[in-house]
């Protein structure tokens, strides 16, 4: 397993924030700024959210180079904020098979995926179901083609049973699953038990934490990230879980919105922590 960053951890810096919860850094980052950073914390790999990035092919070229020549192994991320809008969004495909070929040129294996997110989850699974297999067949046959398997992120839209089903029904070797360590969480499943069931199917991560606030439990502002460590997901067991499963991808650690508790101090700080903390269990496990 190597420890990497997600440059989602930096979506102030890059202009993005959540409204009502954050306000905007005045802080702008290049993605070399941000490859830059990961270098400095010793980051063996990167997840690129491609919302941040310029799509044209000179750009993927010199991001190529820059990865290749830093040595970092990069996981191609699309589909923020709502992906294939749960079955929804047709026209969502045509943008996602574009994005497989820049995840080819980009020299990634894997690209995270967005199935859909809160907003999108419809109340029938069947329905979720048949819509998301719709879209997603075609996608997984383009990338055998391209050799690029798409790993679907638990991205709070579906429950832990819901995504091996998906996984399952589907069954290429060339989709699997985007584990986030504390999404389901935030849908009121235990994050061990979702561990146990993700895992086998695990092709990228997300490795957060996230405490609790009061309020309603339903609400995303309730379960707000903090660094790693110093939350409520059993962190060591998931990573044990990983390792014994023979996970050898990237633990791509990944803040969304930085709890109250710590946004004082910024988010480079609560990544430098929980790049330490990360990088002290893999060498333990070790």
């Amino acid at each position: 397993m190597k420890i990497g960053l997600d440059s989602y951890c930096f979506h102030r810096y890059f202009g993005e924030w959540y409204e009502g919860l954050q306000e905007d850094s005045k802080i702008r980052w290049t993605i070399l700024n941000f490859l830059d950073h990961a270098e400095a914390l010793q980051a063996k790999g990167v997840s690129l959210e491609s919302c941040f990035l310029n799509e044209d092919p000179n750009s993927i070229l010199a991001i190529r180079t820059e990865l290749e020549n830093r040595n970092l192994e990069v996981v191609w991320a699309w589909g923020h904020p709502n992906g294939l809008c749960s079955g929804g969004n047709a026209h969502a495909v045509v943008e996602c098979m574009k994005h497989i070929q820049i995840a080819q040129q980009i020299g990634a294996k894997v690209m995270r995926i967005c199935a859909g997110s809160r907003r999108t989850r419809p109340i029938s699974w069947s329905e979720h179901k048949i819509g998301l297999i719709k879209l997603l067949e075609p996608l997984v046959e383009q990338a055998a083609k391209h050799q690029v398997v798409l790993a679907i992120e638990n991205h709070i839209d579906l429950l832990a049973d819901e995504l091996v089903e998906l996984i399952e029904c589907i069954n290429s070797p060339w989709l699997g699953v985007c584990f986030d360590t504390a999404n389901n969480l935030r849908m009121l499943e235990d994050p061990v038990e979702v561990a146990r069931k993700l895992v086998p199917y695990t092709r990228a991560t997300h490795i957060k934490d996230v405490t609790a606030q009061k309020g309603d439990p339903r609400t995303f502002a309730f379960w707000p990230s903090v660094p790693l460590g110093q939350g409520l997901i059993d962190l060591p067991q998931i990573l044990q879980l990983l390792s014994d499963a023979k996970y050898d991808g990237i633990l791509a650690l990944e803040i969304d919105y930085l709890s109250p508790l710590h946004a004082s101090k910024g988010e480079e700080h609560a990544v430098a922590e929980s790049m330490e903390w990360l990088a002290n269990q893999v060498n333990r496990n070790h």
